[in-house]
């Protein structure tokens, strides 16, 4: 046990202490919200900037008439369609459409002709353009005046709440903020998993290629090594996952204090619902008005078992780590060169993959559905799935029996990987096909 502790000592002070552990440490969780606050900036300075494009118009309906719109300039053509697509060439307008005879119930054959492909943005603008014309035409059409139609329209939300079976306790919900804390907790494991694992490969064949694993086997077996490894490397990653959440929550707390909110979430919400029941409900109303939309955020929020949550996720991160990392040790000791490994990797990450196409495809989409449960009961896709799910509410039962399946997979695959360790990690320069994985697995010890 003491040359296990000596090992997992060794792995994580050599990176613990690497200046590249520092730096992605630090600058990772301030990366990401710098690119996104960049990204808005620009989408919001571009919105700024007047870039109204010029198009030509053939309309055979005579049933338009055209205004300019904040984003197109229209200029009307006279004549027939082919001399007005010469023209066009010849021109450096944005586009020329073309608008045949139509009836107002069933608009078609409406055809733009452009030099360059159009944006997502400038189609949907320009067809909101003509739709919104079409429709004022079909009000004429039936005497409908635009006030009476804005006077039928009705905006409906409905508030959300769960139930607790076995308590009887109501929570208000949000599936939009279940689905983001699923969609975030997922991608977080599927990185973690496949990045740390990978980690975990390339030491094992630098130590190997290196010669250096032949001093160190002389001195603990090589399962010793293998597990060391693989839990050392797990604590660099626990650590940094924890200093994340740190840094995260301090630039959380400082976005909230530019709205005003510069308490913690929950101990906020618990101070509005007592002012809710003050006398004072002219003040508090005013409050709620100001800060609507962002309340209610903040109060689904709260109503989360984060705890749960944030042990679920650390339970799983750990668990797929290590049932995956040392399929990642077996490879890494089989190999000599990260190229070798590539063929044996793919099997490994496949399943892995699965789980991360089906948090979006199905667990997030229907996290109650026998899909769902299934991917989050098999040792191999269950960490991003149920973690995929958790938000979402999922039964004790279900929860337990997948903990227990995963650390039944991490117990068999780490015997499997075992096996195959203490005889590759001393080969070299011998070909590694899947028979000779066979051969190392059932050669007796």
């Amino acid at each position: 046990m003491n040359k296990i502790l000596l090992i997992i000592q060794r792995e994580f002070l050599n990176r613990v202490q690497k200046k590249s552990f520092l730096l992605t440490t630090i600058l990772v969780p301030l990366i990401f919200p710098a690119i996104m606050g960049v990204m808005i900036y620009i989408v919001v300075k571009q919105s700024e900037v007047t870039n109204v494009k010029t198009i030509q118009v053939v309309d055979d309906s005579h049933k338009f008439t055209f205004k300019d719109s904040k984003d197109f300039k229209f200029k009307v053509i006279t004549g027939s369609l082919d001399a007005a697509k010469v023209a066009y060439d010849s021109s450096e307008d944005f586009g020329l459409v073309y608008i045949p005879p139509f009836e107002i119930s069933d608009p078609k054959g409406f055809t733009l002709l452009s030099h360059d492909n159009p944006t997502i943005e400038q189609m949907g603008s320009l067809e909101g353009y003509f739709e919104e014309q079409v429709r004022n035409m079909k009000l004429e059409q039936y005497k409908v005046d635009q006030a009476t139609l804005d006077a039928l329209k009705t905006d409906i939300s409905i508030r959300q709440v769960t139930k607790d079976a076995s308590t009887g306790e109501e929570k208000s919900s949000s599936s939009g903020l279940i689905y983001g804390v699923g969609f975030v907790l997922g991608i977080l494991i599927y990185m973690f998993v496949l990045i740390y694992g990978i980690q975990i490969m390339q030491g094992v064949i630098d130590e190997k290629t290196s010669k250096v694993v032949e001093v160190i086997v002389s001195s603990v077996k090589p399962f010793q090594l293998m597990l060391g490894k693989i839990i050392g490397i797990a604590s660099v990653g626990l650590l940094q996952f924890i200093i994340w959440i740190v840094l995260s929550f301090g630039v959380t707390s400082t976005v909230l204090a530019s709205f005003g909110l510069n308490t913690p979430q929950k101990q906020m919400m618990e101070q509005v619902s007592k002012q809710v029941d003050q006398a004072d409900q002219n003040s508090v109303e005013s409050k709620a008005a100001k800060n609507e939309d962002l309340q209610k955020i903040i109060f689904n929020w709260s109503q989360l078992p984060l705890a749960k949550i944030a042990a679920v996720f650390v339970f799983y991160f750990l668990g797929g780590y290590l049932l995956y990392g040392s399929l990642f040790a077996a490879v890494g000791s089989a190999v000599d060169s990260i190229q070798d490994a590539q063929q044996f990797q793919f099997p490994i990450t496949l399943p892995l993959l699965i789980g991360y196409m089906s948090l979006f495809i199905i667990v997030l989409r229907d996290p109650n559905s026998s899909a769902s449960f299934w991917l989050s009961i098999i040792p191999l896709t269950s960490p991003v799935a149920m973690v995929g799910r958790i938000a979402s509410g999922v039964p004790n039962w279900e929860l337990a029996l997948s903990m227990v399946l995963l650390i039944a997979g991490f117990l068999f695959t780490t015997w499997v990987a075992g096996r195959i360790y203490r005889v590759g990690i001393l080969m070299t320069g011998t070909k590694v096909n899947y028979k000779v994985l066979a051969k190392w697995f059932m050669t007796k010890q």
